[in-house]
């Protein structure tokens, strides 16, 4: 199956958005020097005609990688991009983490699936009549430690086996998550800021990691390109099927006859 891509950034949009403001020029990474267009008042400036290039070089890879059924991980905790994050992946219908990661969220999952399975026992409870048969204060520790673990798991519930890549905005700020990645060989897409350090990153997307309209944009791109390569592998299925159909109908008339 080939992936139908087509161009879903446009420079005026980025610009609009500030995807071009970099960081401080004395906080700089030296080897994001390839991706600055310029400095301008002591603030580095992305080349954007280098970002939309690469944007949509990543945009063809997560399509690929969403064709295959497989799953991509949005990690981004910061204030400014967690909400974007669980709602476009919602959206996407891909696993993310909003609030903060848990060491070992990669590297020792099998742990992690463990307290979601907590989360989901204590979920049970509140249907099948067990919190009837417990005093009020055990409901209540029941509720907290469920609240506590929905906000930090709740994204990844659903999760039932290692993402295929993870999708980061903030590599510095969430430098465990691209770790563990790492040690695991799971392909890393991210919005790389002038100060991070792109040999982290598989497929660097440089873009201002900091904006709200800047993270907004690029990570509404990566759900569209998800929801793009599912929504091809449906029209394809449902035309194999149909297909399918017709030559049993026509087997069948033949056998007939």
């Amino acid at each position: 199956m080939q992936t139908q891509t087509t161009s879903r950034f446009q420079l005026e949009d980025m610009l609009r958005s500030g995807v071009h403001f970099g960081h401080l020029a004395r906080r700089w990474c030296p080897k994001m020097r390839p991706y600055i267009f310029m400095e301008k008042n002591g603030v580095h400036i992305i080349d954007l005609k280098k970002t939309l290039v690469m944007a949509e070089d990543a945009m063809k890879a997560i399509e690929a990688i969403a064709m295959t059924g497989k799953e991509i991980m949005f990690v981004g905790t910061k204030k400014q991009a967690k909400s974007i994050i669980s709602d476009e992946a919602e959206r996407a219908g891909m696993p993310y983490v909003s609030e903060r990661w848990l060491g070992g969220m990669l590297t020792n999952f099998s742990t992690i699936r463990q307290s979601i399975r907590r989360m989901n026992a204590i979920d049970r409870m509140e249907t099948d009549g067990t919190f009837d048969m417990i005093t009020k204060k055990e409901r209540l520790m029941l509720v907290r430690e469920k609240e506590k673990l929905m906000r930090i798991l709740g994204g990844i519930a659903n999760m039932t086996r290692l993402p295929a890549a993870l999708f980061v905005v903030d590599i510095k700020k969430e430098h465990i998550a691209v770790r563990e990645a790492r040690s695991l060989g799971i392909p890393i897409f991210a919005l790389v800021d002038t100060n991070c350090d792109p040999d982290e990153v598989d497929f660097v997307i440089p873009a201002n990691d900091d904006a709200i309209r800047s993270i907004e944009l690029m990570v509404k791109g990566v759900a569209e390109a998800i929801a793009t390569a599912r929504q091809q592998v449906e029209e394809e299925a449902a035309m194999a099927e149909a297909e399918e159909a017709a030559e049993e109908a026509a087997e069948e008339e033949a056998a007939q006859e």
